[in-house]
């Protein structure tokens, strides 16, 4: 272990040697093991060269984990890139360095023995059919000096020491991003320090919707209009810099960092599917935060099987449509403009061929009269986080759609249309799980830092400083994994596997964060005046939207044994 003085590089030899030829020579023993993995599947589910469902289905425990263990090698490949961009910046510190090693010595032991899904959930490489002679491409030289000597206590406590002489506030090693993406990074971070921070804890508390003068000044800074292109009234940006802003935001709290999200969702699909008209007439106003958007999918029996929705769109004599039916898990429903709205139009269908998509518009509620449009009616869901714009079940008897507000102007797309939005939506879902994340790395080293027993600070016990190392580390794998993600949607790629990864790694990421971070707090973690037990309730959602975690690994699945 590396104290006063002592050289740090006893505390971390491979520092010493070519760690980035160490990592990258590991890469492809890592990519080889998922190539026999994914062989061996496909021919557990492939039927006449097909994917087939039923045989997916039965062998759903070996297809997930599959998911996984591709999530990992492409953290792993992420990692690389982000060092060898930091080299390149001449930015590959003894903190980035410490990182990266420990993030290919624990990535690369768990892949070797064992992939945790979630807590209760441990899959192996012999869940996935491999045999003793598949996994032994993994044993490696660099591979088994990086899982002996990668990730140990003496590095984690020298990553932890390193980490404290920082500026607790600073996001922990270089991003690896560009200079106007950091600019875009510090400036709301301040205003998440100024402006969030010291309320977010509050608001949770009473369950009080984020004040308008907030969103007011999210609207003055542009955030619901980042991506929106310029001559519709946004700034153009990139998803790299919704990304870094989502993030940010969510750091200071979820709720607000999930404000732009609705707004994200409705500009990807009328961008995507909206007629000329209907892009002149919404977008601008989106963008400026003129109207708040919502999206009004799920419903009271479907969860995530969309297809299935049952909500009616009936066209009337001039033209216009009723909708009738329920919704449920409607996010800042009351005070919104508009509804991005999925109903069936064609009666006679089953599936998601028969579903449209509406601009639905209604009349913003107040806290007395939630929902005051004629034909709507809607209660709140008590939740246990993730408050700040609040939860609803909505009713529709004949509400009134104007005939010009049907999506594209074409029946029975709908669903394709969402399915458009889905890449842009996980990828700000992972960007919101890496700010919660953060959020819990900042409390727990605080309070480790802060908070004596047996004479000591609670940081110096190698149990809690290896808690924050660890959170420190798979936060950046998160990142990385994110902004590639991102930087494939910037530049025209189908993107849906990197961004479903991100979002399943760095939704286990943020609740693994905030569970260890209470647990540094101890007792008073589990009251509720400390912001941690905030933070972990927040956590929890995150595996289940847009997209639960096993919905998501389902999807990855499919994709790679196509």
């Amino acid at each position: 272990m590396a104290h006063d003085g002592q050289d740090a590089a006893m505390a971390n030899p491979i520092i010493l040697n070519d760690l980035l030829g160490l990592t990258e020579a590991s890469v492809s023993p890592a990519e080889t093991v998922l190539a026999k993995a994914r062989d061996h599947l496909r021919d557990m589910v492939l039927v006449e060269d097909r994917v087939d469902g039923a045989a997916v289905e039965a062998n759903q425990f070996a297809a997930h984990g599959l998911a996984w263990l591709a999530t990992y090698v492409e953290s792993l490949r992420q990692m690389q890139n982000w060092a060898k961009r930091l080299t390149d910046m001449g930015k590959f510190g003894e903190v980035e360095q410490l990182i990266h090693q420990i993030a290919f010595g624990e990535y690369l032991s768990q892949i070797r023995g064992g992939i945790q899904m979630n807590q209760g959930e441990m899959v192996r490489l012999t869940d996935l059919g491999l045999t003793q002679d598949d996994m032994a491409a993994l044993d490696t030289p660099q591979t088994l000096t990086l899982m002996h000597s990668g990730n140990t206590q003496a590095a984690r406590t020298r990553l932890v020491e390193l980490m404290q002489e920082r500026n607790a506030d600073v996001t922990v090693g270089h991003t690896g991003l560009d200079e106007e993406l950091d600019m875009i990074r510090e400036q709301f971070r301040r205003f998440s320090v100024d402006k969030v921070e010291p309320h977010a804890h509050d608001w949770h508390l009473k369950d009080e919707l984020i004040p308008m003068d907030i969103i007011d000044e999210l609207a003055g800074m542009g955030v619901f209009g980042l991506t929106i292109p310029e001559n519709l009234g946004g700034f153009g940006l990139s998803k790299a810099s919704m990304v870094v802003v989502s993030e940010e935001l969510s750091r200071g709290y979820i709720g607000v960092g999930s404000l732009g999200t609705r707004s994200e969702i409705a500009a990807e699909l009328i961008l995507a599917g909206g007629t000329d008209d209907q892009k002149i007439q919404w977008l601008p106003r989106i963008a400026s935060g003129e109207i708040l958007p919502t999206a009004v999918f799920t419903e009271p029996n479907t969860g995530s099987d969309l297809g299935s929705l049952r909500t009616r769109a009936v066209k009337d004599e001039n033209g216009d449509w009723k909708v009738t039916g329920n919704k449920t898990w409607i996010t800042h429903a009351a005070r919104t403009h508009v509804m991005t709205l999925l109903a069936r139009t064609k009666p006679d269908t089953t599936d998601h061929r028969g579903l449209s998509m509406f601009l639905a518009e209604k009349t913003p509620g107040t806290d007395e009269d939630p929902f005051p449009t004629e034909g709507m009616t809607g209660g709140e869901i008590e939740v246990l986080g993730y408050r700040g714009m609040k939860e609803y079940e909505l009713g529709f008897d004949n509400f009134h759609v104007k005939g010009e507000n049907l999506l594209g102007g074409e029946e029975g797309k709908g669903f394709k249309q969402l399915m458009e939005t889905f890449e842009s939506a996980r990828i700000q879902t992972a960007a919101r799980a890496i700010g919660v994340a953060q959020s819990a790395l900042d409390v727990g080293m605080q309070y480790a830092q802060d908070r004596k027993q047996f004479g000591k600070s609670l940081i110096e016990f190698p149990r809690v400083s290896g808690k924050l190392a660890m959170m420190a580390v798979e936060i950046m794998i998160a990142r990385q994994l994110t902004y590639f993600s991102a930087w494939e949607k910037d530049h025209g790629h189908r993107c849906d596997l990197e961004a479903g990864m991100a979002k399943l790694l760095g939704a286990r990421v943020a609740w693994s964060a905030a569970d260890n971070a209470l647990q540094i707090h101890g007792g008073n973690g589990f009251a509720l005046e400390y912001a941690i037990s905030r933070i972990l309730c927040d956590a929890r959602i995150l595996n289940i939207f847009e997209g639960a975690a096993e919905i998501q690994a389902q999807v990855i699945a499919r994709r790679l044994l196509a």
